[in-house]
């Protein structure tokens, strides 16, 4: 994942920042408990795509 692309990419749906999870290669969103898919290099930045975290995903590490 690209450090300048992930200091401009916000979740669509808490405009948070995202932290990406290089294990599950997702964008994750703590603050709206969503992980975002990453597909061939480019983030997939749809609610509808997005993986819904668990309790213990959503604490901050």
């Amino acid at each position: 994942m690209d450090p300048k692309l992930l200091d401009i990419l916000v979740c669509p749906v808490s405009k948070a920042p995202l932290e990406w999870d290089k294990e599950s290669n997702e964008l994750v969103c703590r603050t709206s408990g969503l992980a975002y898919p990453i597909r061939d290099g480019i983030p997939v930045m749809l609610e509808s795509e997005a993986r819904t975290l668990t309790s213990e995903e959503r604490l901050p590490e």
